[in-house]
């Protein structure tokens, strides 16, 4: 074939080259280097290939012209010069070469999910991450992600592999290591300095700069969850001491039946019971629901607006407290009543831990949430009986709309809106495919959640009952370039706060404590916060105990007298 020639000339110079390349490299590799040299070689290589985010989120914020300059050049020297101090505590000749290569791994991945989702690696988001299940790990995996990691760890371990460490005294090692972390430290306390007219405004005005240095940023986030996670913070504080029934309880054949949902990414401006233009709550508008539109949430992420959402401290409480406390289930648990926590999500973040507990199992790699409800009669028939003779409060955990994989979060029926978007690289996907996916997964909670008021409605004959249901928070759907959930609070955008909170009233709970749906109806505009859930739990299951405050029980207002 005379074509092969002019074709395969060419390919036999470039694998000729190639392989020139690789053994010069190697040859160069073999030649012993100080693991200082290999500490600011890789310093060098995690600033190229890392810090991506950082560059262009700076070029992005500042004013431009010089000032962009001066921002990128005292940003560059301030983290060089960090991430060498920090990587010149590890310039030994034994051992370090799989830490080494732990760093550029973390780098890696932190640069992909940055790039890909604008997310920032601060503490809360490294408890997401240590909290995370295999269900959540997988959706988060694609080809991009291996191809990003590959680019920047491929090379550096490939060159960590070979490169060969010379040998010095210890004494030799630990003063020079000790010279270059002062010259390192000092050389970024210039730049901060020298660099603070550009610098200072604009860190000040984005914080969330701080969290985009890589890999400072991860590891800093995950030593400082580590350590506030060992860290004792003194006994558990019982607040359920004085937990009690009230007056309903007595000589009452019927008790009572509540159902708690814990919605999972729910954005209350998607709910159309909330005025969103499109129907995505159909059935729960037919079952005669109350639908709060405005509820902000504690948190951005479930490991944060959960226990938060079930403290009696309310947000700002429970963020300063110095020791663990009791929580809604406890307390409830305590007055007598019988309290299951079910699961179809990453567990209950520490909520469930004194009551009984159960998570969802099916023969697919992920459940839907109609799964929560399936074998729901067993699991109550098993609690103890003289518990269940006073009342049953159940709390359902969803996987609700949990991002990036939305369109796994609904079933055929409940797919409205097409096309989807079917990867979890979601800047991949337009943003029409994208809203399609993730208010499907609404639908699928409109369905759930009127699957178990359907429930209830069949226990009416034994039990009053009643419905609550609240998500944990919001979801970025590509607004300003954001995606998923979990930016620190102070500049979270209102999307990822703005969560749903809806009440089924008509089973005959409401009615047992004088509570009028009606009037509820009146204040469904008002703002309210996820201080109100524990409270008002407590108010609508009747139970007393002096952590209850009526202020923020959403429905005391609408309580009838006597």
């Amino acid at each position: 074939m005379p074509l092969s020639l002019p074709i395969a000339a060419p390919l036999a110079g470039l694998r000729t080259a190639a392989h020139l390349a690789l053994r010069r490299m190697d040859e160069a590799l073999a030649v012993p280097r100080s693991p200082r040299r290999i500490v600011l070689l890789l310093t060098a290589w995690l600033m190229l290939s890392t810090n991506w985010t950082l560059w262009l989120d700076i070029a992005r914020l500042s004013t431009g012209g010089m000032a962009t300059l001066h921002a990128l050049a005292a940003m560059g020297v301030l983290t060089a010069s960090a991430t060498a101090a920090m990587l010149m505590l590890t310039a030994w000749p034994r051992g370090m070469k799989p830490v080494w290569f732990t760093v550029v791994l973390i780098a890696a991945f932190a640069q992909h999910y940055m790039l890909t989702y604008h997310v920032v690696m601060d503490p809360t988001m490294m408890v997401n991450v240590m909290q995370t299940d295999v269900h959540e790990a997988r959706d988060m995996l694609s080809a991009r992600l291996l191809v990003d990691v590959l680019l920047v760890a491929g090379p550096a371990g490939w060159a960590l592999w070979r490169v060969r460490i010379a040998r010095q005294g210890a004494w030799t090692h630990v003063w020079r290591n000790a010279v270059l972390l002062v010259a390192a430290l000092a050389v970024g306390l210039g730049a901060g300095m020298l660099g603070f007219r550009a610098l200072g405004p604009l860190m000040r005005n984005n914080v969330e700069l701080r969290y985009t240095v890589n890999p400072l940023s991860s590891i800093y986030s995950t030593l400082k969850q580590a350590s506030d996670s060992v860290r004792s913070k003194g006994p558990l504080a019982i607040i359920s001491g004085d937990a009690d029934l009230g007056a309903t309880y007595v000589g009452n054949t019927r008790p009572p039946l509540f159902v708690l949902v814990v919605g999972e990414t729910a954005r209350g401006d998607h709910f159309s019971l909330n005025g969103y233009g499109r129907l995505t709550n159909p059935r729960l508008a037919q079952a005669g629901v109350l639908s709060w539109t405005h509820l902000q949430s504690c948190g951005t992420s479930t490991a944060a607006s959960v226990p938060c959402m079930f403290s009696p401290l309310g947000k700002s409480g429970f963020e300063a407290r110095k020791n663990d406390s009791e929580n809604l289930l406890d307390v409830l648990s305590a007055a007598g009543l019988a309290v299951l926590w079910i699961d179809n999500q990453s567990g209950c973040k520490g909520v469930c831990a004194r009551v009984p507990s159960a998570s969802t199992a099916c023969d697919a790699d992920e459940c839907l949430d109609d799964v929560l409800l399936q074998g729901l009669d067993a699991r109550i028939a098993a609690l103890p009986a003289e518990r269940r003779a006073r009342g049953i409060v159940v709390v359902l955990h969803q996987i609700g709309s949990h991002g990036p994989a939305y369109s796994r979060r609904s079933g055929p029926t409940s797919k409205h809106f097409l096309p989807e978007c079917r990867n979890v690289t979601l800047s991949a996907c337009t943003h029409d495919e994208l809203v399609n996916a993730f208010d499907n997964s609404t639908v699928a909670t409109d369905a759930m959640l009127a699957d178990t008021i359907v429930w209830l409605r069949g226990q009416s004959a034994h039990f009053d009952t009643g419905m609550l249901y609240m998500s944990d928070h919001g979801e970025s759907l590509g607004e300003n370039g954001l995606f998923l959930h979990g930016m620190p609070y102070v500049f979270a955008p209102d999307e990822q706060k703005h969560a749903a909170m809806i009440a089924w009233l008509n089973g005959g709970l409401a009615a047992r404590t004088g509570v009028r749906a009606e009037c509820v109806a009146q204040g469904l505009a008002r703002p309210v916060t996820h201080d109100v859930l524990y409270h008002t739990v407590l108010g609508l299951m009747d139970v007393h105990s002096a952590t209850y405050r009526p202020s923020l029980d959403v429905l005391e207002g609408c309580r009838s007298a006597g």
